[in-house]
């Protein structure tokens, strides 16, 4: 890969305030890159990985990036920002670049700011991605503890003690922790962060998640030492037809990692349709998709505690596997609260699906799923292509106890004593043309 060449930094005007920004690529899709709560511009290339991951964005987008007001370049302002005005910074930039419509990439507390753009602005929007992310601060420190949490990270600012965490760095290596110090200092002063922590702990957007309407993909870690991993199973699972994918052991901050290129490759899949060519044999199969997913499970959340759901998850986890294993399908990845899964048959995949839906009844838990069949891309213990997003949204348009298929599956089930009933023509988000979706039936 040629090296790294760090594009030129400009300024935009947002009201009486000079926001910093750089634009690199010349893709035909525009991201904008929403920072976490610290940022530099330039500072953040010196950190492992940045450069290179940067670069593999650029190579299917042009990339804006941007400090938030109050950090790294841009103006520095008295107070901590609301999320309205960065909402307006984010106006200002994206017109200064003449962009009409963005993919939005929120990392961390950039996530709340970018979902409630989104569905304010969805007109300026074609994608959001949100890494890292949470609808509600204040989910790991409690109140009472949330003082001499403050004071501990304000106390060590400047020696890269908090972006350790962040970048899940395994040892005290001098080098690296003096880069990470040096970004932590640069990005702002001690109290300015402090400042950001405690408005932070009132940002709260779970009531506007429903009117996202612009594709979602929510990508979150178990490892996530920063924001736990029930925090992003929650924010997928309250937007609606949202995809989640959930990695093992990648850091908080997944593009500080040589794992990023894979990250990047699962966005720029849920962006374009298609991942990036790596120069690898890609094998493609015909292939029934199955999506399934968990409905209302926020509200089922909170009525019985994160305990006992996180039980009943595992539980319903446990007989999803033995069903589809009984119906020779191959697990391909849970979701969070549902799973996505494949078949080499589509009979045997609608009767999984609602075998599935009686196993999940039976615990207490109203399942939708949907189907498709169509050419998919095998990438070691993965999927993509488009068939599978084509499943996704044809689950996304089931309700409670329903099974969804493209007509497709019917038309290739013909003969098989599979009965299903017509629900009309839809169009799938992302999706060209209109689709006819029918429902299985006992």
């Amino acid at each position: 890969m040629a090296d790294f060449i760090m594009p030129h930094t400009q300024y935009a005007r947002s009201g009486d305030v000079n926001i910093a920004y750089q634009v690199a690529g010349d893709g035909p899709v525009d991201i904008l890159v929403v920072p976490g709560s610290i940022s530099h511009l330039e500072v953040v290339h010196e950190l492992p990985c940045i450069s290179s991951n940067f670069q593999h964005l650029t190579h299917f987008a042009r990339v804006i990036s941007f400090d938030k007001r109050g950090q790294g370049l841009s103006d520095r302002v008295s107070g901590v920002p609301s999320l309205e005005e960065r909402m307006d910074d984010v106006r200002a930039v994206l017109d200064a670049v003449g962009s009409r419509k963005t993919v939005l990439l929120g990392l961390s507390e950039g996530c709340p700011m970018s979902l409630l753009f989104s569905a304010t602005h969805p007109d300026r929007v074609s994608h959001l991605v949100l890494v890292g992310g949470f609808m509600r601060a204040g989910y790991s420190v409690p109140a009472a503890q949330f003082e001499a949490y403050v004071d501990k990270v304000v106390a060590n600012w400047g020696s890269g003690q908090m972006m350790k965490r962040v970048v899940g760095l395994a040892d005290d290596s001098q080098d690296q922790l003096a880069a990470l110090g040096k970004f932590e200092r640069m990005s702002c002063s001690p109290g300015a962060f402090k400042a950001i922590m405690v408005m932070n702990r009132l940002i709260d957007v779970t009531s506007i998640l429903q009117s996202v309407r612009v594709p979602t993909l929510v990508l979150h870690s178990r490892a996530d030492a920063v924001v736990p991993v029930a925090e992003g199973r929650k924010l997928a699972t309250a937007i609606p037809g949202a995809r989640y994918i959930e990695y093992e052991d990648h850091p908080h901050g997944l593009f500080f990692t040589p794992e990023g290129e894979a990250v990047i490759g699962d966005i720029e899949e849920f962006v374009t349709g298609h991942r990036p060519d790596t120069g690898e044999d890609v094998d493609r199969v015909l292939a029934t998709v199955l999506f399934t997913d968990i409905v209302n499970s926020t509200t089922r959340a909170i009525q019985i505690g994160d305990r006992r759901w996180r039980e009943l998850l595992d539980s319903h986890d446990r007989v999803a596997a033995q069903v589809i294993e009984r119906h020779r399908g191959k697990l391909v990845k849970n979701t969070g609260d549902g799973i996505l899964a494949t078949f080499d048959g589509p009979g045997r995949g609608v009767r999984c699906a609602l075998a599935l839906g009686e196993a999940a009844r039976q615990l207490g838990l109203p399942v939708r799923a949907g189907l498709h069949t169509g050419e998919i891309e095998m990438r070691g213990s993965d999927v993509g292509g488009i068939a599978v997003h084509v499943a996704a949204r044809v689950m996304g348009q089931s309700g409670a106890n329903e099974v969804f298929v493209s007509r497709v599956v019917t038309d290739l089930v013909a003969g098989a004593g599979l009965k299903f009933a017509g629900r009309g023509s839809f169009d799938l988000k992302g999706i060209p043309g209109s689709w006819d979706l029918f429902a299985a039936v006992q």
